[in-house]
């Protein structure tokens, strides 16, 4: 092997080592997280209870445009589920108002485009599209207003949380529902920016 050969094959490897080889995990995930840094700055929406949804004292956090390479769906699943949220389901968002009184809750939207109504009756229209993520504090009111055909949404729980209930606004359940809400533990993560990431100063005991 000449000189220049030896030099040309040391050069290769070299770039081989920094950008990572065809396949390897490190050369996905080095864009990805950057990109995630991009939005950490999510809207924050407060929500009174208004007798029939009790909503929280926490805010729910909105994040416009998290940037998800491939399949979004799956992309989604993977962010949360590497951040303690794990993925339950994929599906739409019901169009009548309810609650989750046992369980916080994170929506990101892997396609199409949706009317929210966040907070109960008395709350507040958002519009979302995919790339975007809800993070709902145990007791917020959601429903879907309307949304296109192709509208698919990637739900999950902190530490994938089992039996998360559904509840409607009612005041007969109101109350013990309240009750409920307050034993709900705060998350270790941000579904979207992980420990160190807006959550752990956005929600405080």
């Amino acid at each position: 092997m000449t000189r220049l050969q030896r030099r040309l094959l040391r050069g290769a490897l070299a770039t081989t080592f920094l950008l990572g080889a065809p396949g390897m995990t490190q050369t996905t995930l080095q864009p990805s997280t950057s990109k995630v840094q991009q939005a950490a700055s999510p809207e924050r929406l407060l929500f009174k209870d208004d007798g029939m949804t009790p909503n929280s004292r926490l805010p729910t956090l909105v994040y416009r445009g998290v940037t998800l390479e491939g399949d979004k769906a799956s992309a989604l699943e993977t962010l949360f589920s590497a951040n303690g949220w794990p993925a339950r389901w994929r599906y739409t968002v019901y169009d009548f108002h309810h609650y989750h009184s046992n369980a916080h809750e994170v929506l990101g939207v892997a396609a199409g485009t949706a009317r929210l109504k966040l907070g109960g009756e008395s709350g507040q229209e958002v519009t979302v599209q995919a790339g975007d993520v809800l993070v709902l504090p145990a007791g917020t009111g959601h429903r879907r207003l309307e949304a296109s055909r192709d509208f698919l949404v990637v739900g999950g729980y902190p530490g994938g949380t089992g039996d998360y209930d559904l509840q409607r606004p009612e005041k007969a359940t109101h109350d013990a529902s309240v009750q409920r809400i307050a034993q709900v533990p705060l998350p270790g993560a941000d579904p979207v920016t992980g420990k160190q990431g807006v959550l752990s100063s956005a929600w405080k005991p």
